[in-house]
């Protein structure tokens, strides 16, 4: 038994292509080969306690760490080291040791189980090599791209530096220009506004006149009305006829109340009529417009809307629109036929307006103004331009400002977005829009160029705001690769780029994967 548990395994390192046997007990590696001693009593690697060496791999735990047993499955804690000559070494769980399955490419778990293994380590290693070689040609053609993107990047930023100084010392004389046109403006406006206020107080003048001689016309028209007997004189007794100038409104106009219009005089003339006219004029109506007869309304109850049922569809508009117009116009027949009314000229409004309508301005005030206007247009193009160059000088100083990288490598994303396509989504990435440089727990701080966090996204439906990490990894094209939702409103992208490629080593590939040595 104790032979058996002590079986050293044949352990190869390359040393000018020749394999030399190192014999250790079965488990253990190669960094820990001098704590176990065949001529020395083995310590524990805790220190917890020492034991014979024999009892080392008797399929007996006696170290609390498991470290005896290291070639079988004793110790629930313990661990075994596959060598995996051609390639990688691991440990796997003492646990696996002679299950019944191989978990080391080269056997070695299962030695006394039974199992019939294949030592595959030669193959895993051969393809290892293969991708491992694919990265580094990978890495290389990144990393001379990262080195043109750098270069490019430096160019573009001195050229936008050199931009900026020429745009703010243009900034300068358009600045300058626009205060110039600011008062060649304000010039040109005033003298537009004087003329302008002449032309009105002309205009107001000129309306207050024709106001006025119709106001004349209006009293002169009224006097010749009220003066029922043509004396050349109104009496009381004429002007009480009128009973819309009832002072109070009481339906009656007394002697009084007329007296009381005219001044206290029994009668007035044409001269003396004026100051009764301002009494009346507001109230009076003359006797050559009679009113209008007022629109007699249709009492609400005897509004019937067509009945709709829910199976029947409701009368078209068009018809009953037809029969509106139709008995609108059998209403206008009647009055016009029945009342024999004289004709009326119902076009107060369109005179009114034209007479309220200012009249063009004259020759030098149309000067005037059209030289303000072109100033104001020049003043305002100049300040609109002023503007322009405010934010083309801003959103260059925004980008000069952003963290592009330690040798600004990424300044080329800049205002650029990437996509990648999927069955049920699109994913837009747009890498410096409201991105903030993020960096993986045990990562170095030079490292932090490797994350991207974008937070406070729209939130999800009873759920937190959504978030997304970028992972960034060396590629010699820019693109989103990858999607995935490790939590809830969580994402998680991955995203190649030539900016993040590290120039590579010089050494090459050992043709025998990794041997220990």
């Amino acid at each position: 038994m104790t032979c058996l548990h002590l079986l050293l395994t044949l352990v190869f390192a390359v040393s000018l292509g020749t394999p030399v046997e190192i014999q250790r007990p079965r488990g253990v590696p190669l960094t820990k080969k001098q704590f176990y001693e065949e001529s020395k009593p083995f310590t524990c690697l805790d220190g917890s306690r020492t034991i014979p060496f024999d009892r080392v791999n008797d399929d007996y735990c006696d170290c609390k760490d498991g470290s005896d047993e290291p070639g079988t499955a004793a110790c629930p804690n313990g661990s075994f080291h596959c060598t995996n000559a051609g390639y990688r070494p691991m440990f796997i769980p003492s646990s696996r040791i002679n299950d019944g399955i191989c978990d080391c490419c080269d056997t070695t778990d299962e030695y006394n189980s039974g199992a019939k293994c294949e030592n595959t380590c030669k193959e895993l290693g051969r393809k290892e090599r293969e991708v491992l070689q694919k990265m580094a040609e990978i890495t290389k053609e990144g990393f001379l791209l990262k080195q043109q993107l750098i270069e490019e990047a430096k160019k573009g930023r001195e050229e936008k530096q050199g931009k900026v100084t020429d745009m703010q010392e243009n900034k300068k004389q358009l600045e300058e220009k626009v205060e110039a046109l600011r008062t060649v403006k304000e010039a040109a406006e005033q003298p537009e506004k004087e003329a302008k206020e002449r032309h009105l107080k002309a205009w107001e003048e000129q309306k207050a006149a024709i106001r006025l001689e119709k106001d004349k016309a209006k009293m002169a028209e009224a006097f010749l009305e009220l003066d029922d007997n043509s004396d050349g004189f109104v009496s009381v007794s004429e002007l009480q006829s009128h009973a819309e100038l009832d002072p109070d409104a009481d339906g009656t106009l007394t002697e009084t109340e007329v007296q009381g219009l005219m001044g206290g005089a029994a009668q007035v003339d044409t001269s003396t009529f004026e100051s009764v006219w301002t009494n009346i004029k507001d109230k009076y109506h003359s006797e050559s417009q009679p009113e209008e007869p007022a629109p007699v309304e249709t009492p609400p109850d005897e509004v019937k809307e067509p009945a709709v049922d829910n199976d029947s569809e409701p009368y078209p508009e068009d018809d009953i629109s037809e029969e509106d117009d139709e008995d609108e116009d059998d209403e206008d027949d009647y009055h016009e036929d029945d009342d024999k009314a004289p004709p009326t000229v119902k076009t107060p409004e369109k005179s009114h307006e034209d007479e309220e309508a200012m009249p063009p301005y004259d020759p030098d005030t149309q000067a005037l103004i059209e030289a303000a206007q072109k100033a104001r247009d020049d003043f305002e193009d100049s300040e609109k331009a002023l503007r322009v160059m405010d934010d083309q000088i801003r959103n260059i100083e925004k980008e000069l400002s952003f963290d592009f990288g330690p040798d600004a490598e990424f300044t080329y994303m800049y205002s650029q977005c990437y996509e990648l396509s999927t069955s049920e989504y699109i994913y837009r990435l747009c890498p410096f829009n409201r991105a903030l440089w993020g960096r993986e727990k045990n990562r170095p701080e030079n490292n932090k160029y490797l994350v991207m966090k974008y937070e406070h996204g729209t939130g999800c439906w009873q759920g937190p705001n959504r978030s997304t990490t970028v992972k960034l990894t060396c590629g010699k094209e820019t693109v989103v690769t990858s999607t995935s939702e490790p939590s809830r409103c969580e994402y998680l992208m991955e995203f190649t780029t030539p900016a993040v490629c590290q120039e590579p080593a010089n050494t090459e590939p050992s043709p025998h994967g990794h041997e220990e040595l």
